[in-house]
């Protein structure tokens, strides 16, 4: 896919974005060259690898999950003009 600078002028409005004309033929050059690298990622067969969730062979140390505070839920419900069973309720408008 090899864009021209009528396309790259309509990608930078619609993402909003200010490109002089003298910016313009450098822009639409690196566009195109994001481009082709993406082409060439797309090409590298992928079958075999498998998926990971970091690049590096370590494990993710958690902490206990353990209630810190108490719950208050009754005592911000009393204040409310309606509730249901340990939910608010919200008045809906019918037009």
């Amino acid at each position: 896919m090899s864009l021209d600078n009528n396309k790259v002028k309509e990608i930078a409005f619609l993402a909003r974005l200010s490109i002089e004309d003298s910016e313009l033929e450098q822009s639409t050059k690196e566009l195109n060259n994001i481009l082709g690298l993406m082409d060439q990622l797309g090409e590298i067969d992928t079958g075999g690898a498998e998926p990971m969730a970091h690049p590096l062979e370590m494990s993710q140390r958690l902490r206990d999950d353990q209630v810190t505070e108490k719950d208050l839920s009754e005592e911000f419900q009393e204040i409310a003009p309606k509730t249901g069973s340990n939910h608010f309720l919200v008045p809906t408008v019918i037009e």
